[in-house]
């Protein structure tokens, strides 16, 4: 029984999905209605740089939605992979977008669409240079749970990510964050920061909540059958009204990814399959669960491979 699973932002690359643009016109179409729906030249970013253009957070996120949603178009109209039989969708954060649209609860235009304006919100809501991310490592969410907890009444800081064990991401204001680190050091706990601009899945990002709920309200989804997994639940949702909510939730609450990986393997999935440029999500289910099967798909000779 398997899942297909979504990149979210850290995963671009420039050159990304070049392979899939040159070899398929259904893909240079994908590209083509990308550039022509946001008006920007989305497709030459990704193909040609340059990186600072790729890394801004309004062309990222739309631009790992349009590889993931080409590959997995690639794999069920070129290719003939059956992956709507999948048990479940999900994604990490933007990559949640990417899942709800193959599942077929959001066309694609409409998903490129909000995905730019979730990332100029995003980028946005917070001015430069005042948040930021920390990654902790080798440690547990019980114990940064309380760390946080202990100290809630001094620093404005919050659980981002809880992506595996021994990887939880902190969001917050810069200041605060260099406070915290202070702290970890003194109880021998490791953190690095992240070369981000804005502190993501945390109350800074109310502004962008605001805009994202007028847009997601707005926006036309349809029915499908297909299961997902919410970042903000970790249990599976096929009702597109709770869907919109999540959705809307998700940008200022934690994407519970390690919770979401062993509820699905708990409901009988033993299989994941990655779809999107790099390999973030498979590294993060290996140190999950190391008795699963996964696949990463980054190329045409990945998907030939599958075997589900």
């Amino acid at each position: 029984m398997f899942s297909v699973i979504f990149p979210g932002q850290g995963s671009q690359t420039i050159g990304m999905g070049k392979e899939f643009y040159d070899k398929y016109e259904l893909v240079k179409n994908l590209f083509k209605q990308a550039d022509d729906v946001l008006g920007i030249q989305l497709s030459k970013i990704i193909l040609e740089g340059p990186k600072d253009q790729l890394d801004l957070t309004a062309n990222t996120q739309p631009a790992i939605f349009l590889i993931s949603y080409s590959i997995y178009t690639v794999a069920t109209k070129e290719l003939n992979i059956d992956l709507d039989k999948a048990k479940y969708f999900a994604g990490h954060s933007l990559g949640e977008y990417s899942a709800l649209s193959s599942a077929g609860y959001l066309n694609f235009s409409d998903t490129i669409k909000l995905l730019r304006i979730r990332g100029t919100a995003m980028q946005n809501a917070v001015p430069e240079g005042e948040g930021g991310m920390i990654a902790i490592l080798g440690s547990n969410l019980e114990i940064i749970e309380r760390i946080l907890e202990d100290y809630k009444n001094n620093l404005n800081v919050q659980i981002a990510n809880d992506n595996s064990e021994g990887q939880i991401v902190l969001s917050g204001k810069k200041n605060d964050l260099i406070k915290l680190i202070k702290t970890l050091k003194l109880k021998k706990i490791k953190s690095v920061q992240l070369p981000v601009s804005a502190p993501f899945h945390c109350t800074l990002m109310n502004k962008a909540t605001t805009i994202m709920k007028e847009q997601i309200e707005k926006t036309k989804f349809e029915d499908s059958n297909k299961k997902l997994i919410s970042n903000v639940t970790a249990n599976e949702i096929s009702n597109k009204e709770e869907l919109k909510k999540l959705l809307i939730d998700q940008i200022e609450n934690r994407v519970r990814w390690r919770e979401s990986i062993i509820n699905m393997i708990n409901k009988g999935v033993n299989h994941f399959i990655e779809l999107g440029p790099g390999k973030v999500l498979s590294g993060l289910i290996k140190r999950i669960n190391n008795n699963v099967k996964i696949d990463t798909i980054n190329s045409d000779s990945d998907i030939k491979n599958l075997n589900i």
